[in-house]
């Protein structure tokens, strides 16, 4: 019995050692464990957080809106047309432009000329363009909207005579990269932007009929 008394006041005997272990190996014994069982709590911890951020990030995704919003309508240009036609006392052209361009800004805006300008976004590679009406104006006014390009010969299309103008560097003349120019009647028009020879042709053919009258107007 004194025996196993002793025994056990001087601790459990641990197997690895064949023998009771020292106050100083229990010590370290219990704080390895301490360690051990901090360490887990802390991977723990990242995992819980982790969830918790990605939860977190999962509610803003579903709450967000999508790039997927419906478009505004269309600019009205055949009403915004009229109420400039009221406006001057002068014919407003429309174009007759292919179901696919999109009408973007129409407005009459005026300085020492007044301007009605129609925006269009054409569906294509070409990107913009753009059709003046300039009311009682010359070539000069041309020349104003297009940064001082000079005319580089004519192109024909629907029977009406167009001036084509030299675009140079179109960075340095916002992005305008092509334009042709007519009179109708006392006004001049002109189709210019971002575009091409065949798109600002369509826009020229979609004119043809209302500069005809305008010309005819004058006459």
């Amino acid at each position: 019995m004194a025996r196993t008394s002793a025994t056990a006041a001087a601790g459990h005997i641990v197997a690895e050692l064949g023998r009771p272990e020292t106050a100083d190996e229990t010590a370290a014994r219990k704080a390895e464990s301490s360690r051990v069982y901090r360490s887990s709590q802390t991977v723990r911890n990242l995992v819980a957080a982790l969830l918790a951020t990605l939860a977190v990030v999962a509610v803003v995704i579903m709450i967000v809106p999508r790039g997927n919003s419906t478009p505004p309508p269309p600019v009205d240009v055949a009403a915004i047309a009229q109420q400039a036609s009221t406006a001057t006392g002068q014919t407003v052209v429309v174009p007759h432009v292919p179901t696919g361009w999109r009408a973007n800004d129409a407005a009459l805006s005026g300085d020492a000329t007044s301007t009605w300008t129609v925006v269009y976004a054409t569906g294509t590679d070409a990107g913009f363009l753009r059709v003046a009406q300039g009311f009682g104006a010359d070539t000069a006014w041309d020349a104003r909207l297009l940064s001082g390009a000079a005319p580089s010969g004519t192109v024909t299309i629907d029977g009406i005579e167009w001036t084509r103008y030299a675009i140079g560097d179109p960075s340095q003349n916002a992005n305008i990269s092509y334009a042709i120019g007519t009179s109708a009647g006392p006004d001049r028009i002109l189709v210019y932007g971002a575009t091409d020879a065949k798109t600002a042709a369509t826009a020229a053919r979609g004119l043809t009929d209302q500069i005809a009258a305008l010309r005819q107007e004058k006459k």
